[in-house]
């Protein structure tokens, strides 16, 4: 390294590796979901029966599988938009990994309670399954206010308010599965899965920021008009040719924002 470098620069590796780490643990996570669907157990004859009887491990595989891969989508995309990491980014990307790891194992209990449990025992997995993913979303809770205040780690250090924008996203979630735990103890899974259903519809239309797309605005907090208005700088900018770009602004390709 330059000796003649700033000794008060913050030491702030390159986020490739954790990308890769982190890629490498949703991996893993969605192939131990698999595991969780048991072989069947049948006589001679019985096997399409007894396959059919286990689909409410299809079901909570399913709802997993989609889950962490649209988690893995948002993740993926938070990271396009970072160049580097630092110390509190790599721990409270450990809580997102961490938290993401969690959820083979109420999937497992979900699936026994819905095939072989009694009402109460549905009620008690639908509320562990809720519990955990309401950790998970918790755990997005730091990482826009973070990236806000250290405007030196995204590949843009303009975008600050586009990321502090995005700190509700995390909160719908925890607001969502705490009322999906709340409901399926209450009323039992019917009610709960509905909202499963609905945090992954959410987070899949907004993987890439609230105002990434048309779909992605409507649950947008900021007023209409600003949607509105961020629509027609969207406009404007598809319609600028890069030799039209402003001065000393460099064009923005969202293809390429890590490299």
């Amino acid at each position: 390294m330059d000796g003649s470098a700033d000794p008060d620069r913050r030491r702030t590796p390159s986020s490739a590796r954790v990308e890769a780490f982190s890629d490498a643990v949703f991996a893993i996570i969605i192939t131990l979901l698999v595991l969780e669907i048991g072989r069947p157990e049948a006589g001679q004859g019985d096997l399409g029966q007894e396959l059919l009887h286990q689909w409410p491990e299809y079901l909570a595989f399913a709802v997993s599988f989609l889950y962490i891969g649209v988690i893995w989508l948002n993740h993926h995309a938070l990271f396009a938009g970072i160049r580097r990491v630092d110390f509190g980014l790599n721990w409270i990307n450990l809580g997102i990994l961490g938290t993401s790891a969690l959820v083979p194992f109420p999937t497992g209990v979900l699936a026994s309670a819905l095939s072989e449990g009694t009402r109460a025992d549905q009620q008690a997995a639908v509320v562990l399954y809720a519990i955990v993913a309401a950790l998970m979303s918790a755990a997005w809770v730091p990482v826009f206010p973070h990236l806000h205040r250290h405007p030196d780690l995204p590949v843009d250090p303009s975008e600050a308010r586009v990321l502090r924008a995005q700190r509700s996203r995390p909160w719908v979630g925890v607001i969502s599965f705490g009322a999906a735990a709340i409901l399926g103890y209450l009323f039992g899974p019917v009610f709960a899965i509905p909202l499963f259903v609905w945090m992954i519809a959410y987070h899949a239309a907004t993987s890439e920021g609230l105002h990434a797309n048309r779909i992605a605005r409507l649950f947008s907090p900021s007023h209409p008009s600003h949607a509105a208005e961020d629509q027609r700088v969207d406009l404007r900018s598809e319609s600028l040719a890069p030799d039209e770009a402003p001065t000393g602004k460099p064009t923005h390709d969202p293809e390429n924002r890590g490299a």
